[in-house]
């Protein structure tokens, strides 16, 4: 993997943790957690999206936006695991 490649996964992952720590009030896990969550976040919508026919645009904004989703369902999960 190249170096690049590295910096944008770890950027995407970033900003995507960080958006869906917004949108799921009472989720933040500072930075190294953010990315972990938007990295993860990123492969639950690689395995949910498709199944359900959605399909989110090329590039970065559109990596932002599918890892943001992905890490959105995430913290969903975790916070109904949490309640149980």
């Amino acid at each position: 993997m190249a170096l690049e490649h590295l910096l944008i996964v770890l950027l995407v992952g970033a900003v995507a943790g960080w958006l869906a720590g917004l949108i799921v009030k009472g989720y933040g896990f500072g930075l190294l957690g953010n990315i972990v969550v938007g990295i993860a976040g990123a492969f639950v919508a690689g395995l949910v999206l498709p199944r359900l026919g959605l399909g989110i645009g090329p590039g970065i904004a559109g990596s932002i936006l599918h890892a943001t989703v992905g890490a959105v369902i995430l913290l969903f999960v975790i916070r109904l695991i949490r309640r149980a």
